[in-house]
């Protein structure tokens, strides 16, 4: 006899949990079918660990080469790969614990195993020799089975010497070398990791800038960093192909119109996601695809089956766990008989982890120019700022973008320390439709990081009392 629920969400990470709590919040008997550690590829291989090497990055990188600057002697630093590799391995497996038990507090089934659709309210639960071990029945299946690393079809990832994100957080000893093909996100963060603790690094990137999303002068500004870090960087790049010979990689890039060739031990690919759609029963019911992912009707999440709804990185960009878990909570609500307002993707942050990190959130000021507006910039440098000049971490600036006919907040954009936690003022402003008067005439604590905010709004107007 199958099981029968109201929900079963079809993967365990952060759309499909948190649609799986929401789920069971609003009263649903709920299941989640997940075949690996819950939390998905964000928890397991993605946001949290990286975040974990990242930090250790950070420190070893501020006692090298700045304790001095703070009157600290340092004596004999060194570091130990294994044991930091060890840490991000050991935060992600327990931070998937904790998952288990959320969805034991909430009375969630998980239920182990690879889940295929064979109809629009019934789920086949495979094991690892191809075995239906169970069969799940649902009045709503919620698909969120996320994404893999996207592959360039003339380069092969071996796992060993070409690699994916996941290895690359995962190697068994710091390379010598390594060349990072893609230099989005992922790409920078793991070159400010790797650079940091030794590795030469250098980046290939088809696009004209580095975190090609951004503002062009916050890509400038990472740029610059990084060449001063010695990383190389080879924009508006094309990688022809990469083999192995004798454990070295050999790349062949056109670059400015000439194939260059270059070696490294590792080369990592990362250059974007795709859907995890395969295998799972879409083709035999008939789930509408379009480039790759599923298609679905945003306001509901509902595929073109009825009763089948999907969420996060299988529904296509932007690929980021918070929007993944926002659109988990507001399918279920909708489900439920709620009427939620629409997620505006327009205000969705986005954040890079490298040193200096980056964060964004609305239009870059080239798309403004580009939707016709006539505008407003301010800027305000962490060189200005009390609070960075007395942590010693001065690097970066904050820019926000106005609507030069209202003064509403179009975008804002930081480069430098803390410009993931500075954000989110950034974003509650745009989503409540701040002016630029309403994020000046806030008071903001002294001496505080977050005064830049104010003071970028201020020198939009020409009203900035620091600069």
């Amino acid at each position: 006899m199958s099981k029968s629920f109201d929900i079963v969400v079809l993967g365990g990470g952060p759309g499909g949990y948190v649609a799986a709590i929401r789920a069971a919040q609003l009263g649903f008997k709920t299941a989640v079918v997940e075949k690996d550690n819950l939390g998905g590829v964000c928890l397991n291989w993605g946001c949290i660990p990286t975040k974990s090497l990242l930090k250790n990055a950070e420190l070893y990188d501020l006692m090298k080469n700045h304790a001095g600057e703070y009157g600290i002697s340092i004596m004999g630093l060194n570091f130990d790969f294994d044991k930091i590799i060890k840490r991000s391995r050991s935060i992600a497996e327990r931070i998937s614990k904790n998952v288990e038990l959320l969805l034991k507090k909430n009375n969630i089934e998980h239920i182990r195993g690879f889940g295929k659709l064979s109809s629009n309210n019934k789920i086949e639960v495979i094991d690892n020799a191809g075995n239906i071990i169970e069969t799940v029945d649902s009045k709503n299946i919620i698909i969120a089975t996320g994404a893999k690393p996207k592959n360039i079809p003339s380069i092969h990832v071996d796992k060993k010497s070409i690699i994916s994100s996941s290895e690359a957080m995962n190697l068994p000893a710091l390379p010598k070398n390594i060349i990072i093909i893609g230099a989005g996100a992922i790409g920078v963060e793991f070159a400010y990791f790797y650079n940091t603790f030794g590795s030469k690094v250098t980046i290939i990137e088809l696009m004209d800038n580095i975190l090609p999303i951004e503002d062009k002068e916050i890509s400038d500004a990472l740029l610059k960093s990084f060449k001063k870090k010695g990383i190389d960087i080879y924009n508006s790049a094309r990688v022809e192909k990469a083999t192995v010979n004798n454990n070295i990689v050999e790349v062949l890039v056109n670059y400015e119109s000439k194939q260059i060739e270059l070696k490294a031990e590792k080369v990592l690919c990362a250059v974007g996601v795709e859907g995890n759609i395969s295998g799972i029963g879409l083709d035999t019911l008939g789930v509408e695809i379009e480039k790759g992912h599923i298609k679905v009707d945003k306001n509901n999440y509902m595929t073109n089956i009825p009763g089948v709804y999907a969420v996060g990185d299988v529904i296509g960009a932007p690929w980021l766990a918070h929007v993944a878990s926002a659109e988990g909570i507001h399918c279920v609500e909708k489900i439920k008989g709620f009427n939620p307002a629409s997620i505006n993707y327009n205000n969705i942050p986005g954040c890079t982890y490298c040193v200096p990190q980056v964060a964004s959130v609305g239009m870059t000021e080239s798309k403004a120019r580009e939707e016709g507006y006539e505008l407003k910039i301010g800027k305000f440098p962490f060189m200005a700022s009390g609070k960075a000049f007395a942590s010693g971490d001065r690097e970066g600036f904050v820019k926000l973008i106005f609507d030069a006919k209202y003064g509403e907040l179009l975008g804002g954009h930081i480069i430098g320390t803390e410009a993931t936690e500075l954000i989110s003022e950034i974003t509650l402003a745009k989503s409540m439709e701040a002016t630029y008067e309403s994020i000046i005439k806030t008071i903001h604590a002294h001496p505080t990081l977050s005064e830049s905010i104010m003071e970028a709004a201020a020198n939009a107007y020409g009203e900035s009392i620091h600069l």
